[in-house]
């Protein structure tokens, strides 16, 4: 059994929802393991992991609109230190993932033939977002 562990450094160009699989293939397979398992973990609180479609895009602007209507920007929020998207980003990252676990076999993540991985950048101005990546395997 050998494990192997870093950082992905992200930086989204805008809030939403980013395709991160290319980086994070690349990331496993730099590690050489035929078999195991990742875990990705987002070091932060504004911001979140998703396995989502990725073949058509309406379906990640459907996904943002819908995070953007169940958490919007509001006077409201008493937490609001950095600016008014600060609340609201902390609650759609509460309704998505922080922690993603994905198989690997064949030195390649098992995903669904429809399936990627984001980033969901829920501010407005997005900051570089730290992934921590874990792989055990062999």
């Amino acid at each position: 059994m050998r494990q192997a562990s870093g950082t992905l450094i992200v930086t989204a160009p805008c809030q939403g929802l980013h395709l991160i699989t290319d980086a994070v293939a690349a990331w496993v397979a730099d590690r050489g393991m035929d078999e195991g398992l990742l875990t990705l973990m987002i070091r932060h609180t504004s911001a979140s992991l998703l396995i989502q479609e990725n073949a058509a895009p309406a379906a990640r602007r459907d996904l943002e609109r819908w995070l953007a209507r169940i958490a919007p920007e509001s006077p409201d929020y008493e937490h609001d230190d950095e600016g008014p998207d600060d609340m609201p980003a902390h609650l759609r990252s509460a309704l998505t993932a922080t922690t993603l676990s994905i198989p690997v076999l064949g030195g390649r993540m098992r995903l669904g033939t429809w399936q990627g991985i984001y980033l969901c950048e829920h501010r407005r101005r997005p900051a570089p977002r730290e992934i921590a990546a874990h792989l055990v395997g062999t």
